[in-house]
């Protein structure tokens, strides 16, 4: 019993500490790859995540979330600069899963929204939004509904803006679930995303990794797979958004221990949905899991970093009122003809 208590303390000592949030100023930008998506009619496509214990994920982070949580709202905060940079208001507005509550918090205004829908999977983070905007008193016209981004509930041609803020990255069929998006969007209509990059939780990985092959001498799934930065654009191209734009951000987060990095995961509904998981995670395992991280990434103040790669997709419906490239051959200029003005060869 004394034990147990001294474990409970301390996992409640641990989640009070403050994290600190550092973003590193680091941005790359990428609109060419391939995208290897797996999508097709729900009797042919591959499921990877199971959506139904995703749910459970979001039902358990609807009371485990902070009200305020550093990460959430610095990627939020984010996503809607890029609503400071259109000249257009966005009267109708769709924000789905993930960090919407945030999204919700930090709008402030922004992208001249009068009437938000804010759509989750999980009843009972609708219920914890619906409760929390009671006490707003911005006079924005906000709806909820329960619903899930792989089957949306929205009309076509019905939205001027759709944000999903970290909830993307968790569906079978993303381009699919952006094919969707780009229906419910009305003409010169713009969709942001952000998700999950392949660089997240890389310390995770290794130490997981290295752990499991010393104590069962094997690895099984334990951590989700991610897009990588070079698919984001293409995956833009395919679900036939226009202007497409990708950029990166990297989020490096301090915390005092494994433990604290995967309790803040659980309050995040970011913990793992393979349907190929292993149900079990055996003690010395887990145990070896948090030694060789605080070994290999320890900082020396005690504390270990955790990376998350954040990638930030724009798109817009296509409209008449849109730049588009010229018709191929209908060049004014030759490229000799530059050459013979500048001089052949000039840095």
């Amino acid at each position: 019993m004394a034990a147990g208590a001294a474990v409970a303390a301390r996992r409640l000592l641990l989640l009070r500490h403050p994290r600190q949030l550092h973003l590193l100023p680091k941005h790359q930008f990428s609109s060419s790859a391939a995208a290897d998506g797996l999508d097709g009619g729900d009797g042919g496509r591959v499921k990877i995540f199971d959506r139904d214990l995703k749910r459970r994920h979001r039902d358990r982070a609807a009371w485990a979330m902070r009200e305020n949580d550093a990460l959430l709202d610095a990627v939020a905060d984010n996503l809607l600069d890029r609503l400071e940079d259109c000249r257009k208001a966005f009267p109708s507005a769709l924000c789905m899963g993930g960090a919407a509550g945030a999204v919700r918090r930090l709008l402030r205004g922004r992208g001249g929204i009068e009437k938000l829908t804010m759509m989750d999977m999980s009843e009972d983070m609708v219920k914890k939004w619906r409760e929390l905007e009671n006490a707003a008193e911005d006079g924005l016209e906000t709806n909820f509904i329960v619903g899930d981004e792989e089957y949306l509930p929205i009309k076509e041609n019905s939205q001027d803006l759709i944000m999903s803020c970290l909830g993307l990255h968790w569906t079978n069929d993303l381009p699919g679930a952006m094919i969707q998006c780009r229906l419910a969007l009305k003409p010169d209509g713009l969709f942001l995303a952000a998700i999950l990059g392949g660089e997240t939780l890389k310390e995770l990985r290794i130490a997981c990794t290295i752990a499991q092959m010393e104590r069962e001498g094997g690895i099984s799934p334990r951590m989700s797979p991610l897009a990588q930065v070079r698919d984001a654009g293409n995956l833009l191209s395919r679900a036939g958004f226009a202007l497409p734009g990708v950029d990166v951000d990297r989020y490096t987060v301090k915390y005092n221990s494994a433990l604290e990095l995967v309790e803040h995961l659980r309050a995040m509904a970011e913990t793992n949905a393979l349907f190929q998981r292993s149900p079990i995670l055996k003690k010395d395992t887990a145990l070896a899991t948090a030694a060789i991280y605080q070994s290999m990434f320890g900082l020396e103040d005690g504390t270990i970093p955790a990376t998350f790669q954040v990638i930030y997709m724009t798109g817009w419906k296509e409209h008449s009122s849109q730049q588009k490239a010229k018709r191929r051959g209908s060049a004014t200029v030759s490229f000799s003809d530059i050459r013979k003005q500048f001089g052949p060869n000039q840095a």
